[in-house]
Formats: C-alpha cells, structure tokens, sequence
C-alpha cells in the first residue's frame, strides 16, 4: 500500500493526524506528485484549514495544470465561501480538464443557479443525473430548474422519480402540489400533494398554504 493510499484509508476512518502524516511523507518523497498535494488538501478541508488547502490545490495545479481533481476541490471551497464567479471558474476547468463525475456537474450546476442563470444549469444538472441515476438531490434541483424554465411535465416527471426514490422527500411533494395546482390545474391531486408533505413535515409552511388554498378553492 502507497503512502497515498494509506492516507486515504485513514480518512475514511477519520483518523486525520496519521493522513496528513502519510500524505506528508508522500509529498517528501515525490515532490512532484500532484496526487499528494491533493490528497493533503482534501485532509485539510476535512479538518476545516480551508485556506491551507486552497494552497495545496493550487501547488498540485503548477504540478500538474490539467489535474482536475484539484480544480473540482478549489470549486467546492469557493462555493462554500458563497464565491459564486470564482467557484464558477474552477468548476468549469475541472470538467474541461476531463473529471466526468455526477459530483462536478452537479456543483456547476448548483454554482450557476446561485448566480441566477438556471438555464445555463439546466444542461449541468440533467448530466449529473445522468451519470448518477440515484442522486435524489441533484434530481431534485434539477426538477426545480425545468420547472423554473416552464418545463412542467418533465418537472413533474422527475418529482415523481425523486420520491419514488425518497418516499419522505416533503419538498418534492410540495413542489408536485404547486406543479398540479397551477400547471395542471387538478386542485384534488395538489391538495393530496400538499397534505402528504405535511404528513412527513409538520411544520412546512409553504405546504400549510398550498392545503389552505386549495381546501378554500374546492368549497367555493
């Protein structure tokens, strides 16, 4: 087992002193491995010194300017910091770069609907599920954005499948409560919607007016 990749195995046991200390020796003994200025910075993301680990993303960058791993992890710290352009910059780079995984696309997608341009995260989105069938969270977002941009019925499509997948999804139910009282116009089904995401929240106050609403439209 490599250094790398004992450290690894050390994160995923959250033991954080003996991966930096593995990803340490990496870098001492290759010191032109991008691989281990990344590892070390994802354990300092972990332990919260997100500033340290920028430096080390970026050392890996003048190592390695096409390791896209490094500008995915760059993205994410940026989106987290709610630097939406920068974030923007790197997370495109790291798809140029070639890294195909749902987690990329579906941070640019994320990273553009903060920066209010949801039909530019449109195409983002759908690849993320398409690379990842099982991520209800980024299907969910994904629903958001179709039905942001009027594309009800493959909206509504893609609800469906998210709680086919979490039968506890409230917002999901919500959101296909809003879809059937406007879109569809079917106050019955909306009002079932809206009533089903109380019954898995409580306190959902946006499905709490969706209910009221259409229980004063079917009396009228």
């Amino acid at each position: 087992m490599t250094k790398n990749e004992y450290g690894i195995q050390c994160m995923q046991e959250g033991k954080w002193e003996e991966a930096v200390k593995a990803f340490s020796e990496a870098i001492e003994e290759n010191p032109n491995d991008a691989v281990s200025y990344i590892n070390f910075g994802n354990v300092l993301t972990a332990v919260g010194e997100r500033e340290k680990a920028v430096n080390f993303f970026k050392k890996a960058l003048t190592i390695d300017p096409k390791a896209g791993a490094a500008f995915y992890a760059l993205g994410n710290l940026y989106y987290e910091s709610e630097q939406y352009i920068e974030a923007k910059d790197f997370l495109e780079k790291a798809i140029k770069a070639g890294l195909e995984n749902s987690d990329g696309y579906f941070m640019l997608g994320m990273t553009l609907l903060q920066l209010d341009q949801p039909k530019l995260a449109l195409p983002y989105l759908q690849r993320s599920i398409e690379l990842n069938p099982d991520d209800s969270d980024a299907r969910f977002q994904y629903a958001l954005c179709l039905a942001g941009e009027e594309l009800y019925e493959e909206a509504i499509s893609q609800l469906e499948k998210v709680i086919e997948k979490v039968p506890n999804h409230a917002d999901a139910y919500y959101n296909l409560g809003v879809a059937y009282a406007g879109y569809k116009e079917d106050a019955n089904q909306a009002l079932a919607f809206f009533t089903k995401a109380l019954d898995i929240q409580k306190d959902h106050v946006l499905a709490a007016n969706g209910k009221k609403l259409m229980e004063q439209y079917l009396q009228q």
